[in-house]
């Protein structure tokens, strides 16, 4: 198929390491393609089926809306209850700007918090956390924000009791993958290292490993076996599935809806939503044809400093959108 014909000339020509391309139908058929190298530098590893892919954003859906919702599903909390309802430390802050910010406002980037804080040159563990709970956050236009999720992984904690990092995964999905069945990402400047089933994120190793917006790892496998459960209305109750894919502007809660520019593809259909991450991974579904896929590279290996991912995924998405019957 045209699809995996893109992704063998993008391994081929080295804009990418390796790549994972999976598609999942509706009916739970699928196809995937694993091709190139888990890792180049310091020596060469070949990427086999099975091995962990660093998620990065893709954190944020797969992991941390999908808790806020299970924790809504069982009356843990609501969408529209306040941060602070549940995070009383911003209570007694007078006049801290997230008092009147919602969980809803969070989830769909509407509480226009900043996108990215270098919060790993502040500290780390709980007393990062504490920080982060209680610095005043300047509010502006909503747009994507990394700190948003940040708040939403300690409000999931605060709720459970536990670190992240203990919450139980489905199979295919880790916080802590075995390195030598991982896909290695960058040769960090600042830990001196190539990492390798060792999170990319700066912040969410700061924070333990782990946070609401970065720290999952997945095969392939893994992911679609999400990617299918959304398709098949058995990852969250059908109510939560309705709500998570009710348009809030550009965005569904924890989504990104087709929009013009956006990395699915021009040809996707108009119920399309997906999301990407950092480290040169992304999913996308389109539950009106019945079909989602994803593309998993390490395109940050050994460096981030290389060129958009974007054209590929949208010739991708657009040769599945053609080629792929639901």
């Amino acid at each position: 198929m045209r699809a995996r014909a893109l992704v063998e000339e993008a391994v081929a020509r080295g804009m990418v390491p390796g790549a994972a391309l999976g598609v999942v139908h509706a009916d739970g058929r699928r196809e995937i393609l694993h091709l190139g190298w888990a890792q180049r530098v310091p020596e060469p590893v070949a990427l086999e089926e099975g091995f962990y892919f660093d998620l990065a954003s893709l954190t944020k859906p797969l992991f941390t809306l999908r808790e806020v919702l299970r924790a809504v599903e069982e009356g843990l909390l609501d969408l529209d209850d306040l941060l602070s309802q549940h995070l009383p430390e911003m209570l007694w802050l007078k006049d801290h700007p997230l008092k009147g910010v919602s969980v809803r406002a969070l989830l769909a980037h509407a509480a226009g918090l900043p996108a990215w804080e270098a919060l790993y040159t502040w500290g780390a563990g709980e007393g990062l956390k504490a920080r982060v709970l209680q610095h005043p956050w300047p509010l502006g236009e909503p747009g994507y924000s990394d700190i948003g999720y940040i708040l939403l992984g300690l409000l999931l904690e605060r709720l459970r009791g536990k670190p992240l990092a203990a919450f139980p995964l489905p199979e295919g999905l880790s916080f802590s993958p075995p390195p030598e069945r991982s896909v290695a990402t960058e040769l960090c400047p600042w830990r001196k290292r190539v990492l390798r089933g060792e999170v990319h994120d700066e912040n969410a190793f700061a924070l333990g490993g782990t946070g609401g917006h970065a720290g999952l790892f997945g095969t392939l496998g893994g992911v679609l076996d999400q990617l299918a459960a959304i398709l098949q209305g058995t990852w969250l109750s059908r109510a939560a599935l309705e709500e998570m894919q009710r348009p809030h502007g550009e965005r569904l809660l924890g989504w990104e809806r087709k929009r013009p520019g956006w990395q699915g593809g021009s040809l996707a259909s108009e119920r399309a939503f997906g999301h990407t991450g950092f480290t040169g991974v992304g999913v996308w579904i389109d539950p009106e044809r019945g079909y989602a896929w994803a593309l998993l590279t390490n395109a940050i290996h050994p460096t981030r400093h290389r060129p958009s991912l974007a054209p590929l995924r949208r010739a991708v998405g657009n040769a599945l959108a053609a080629e792929v019957r639901g």
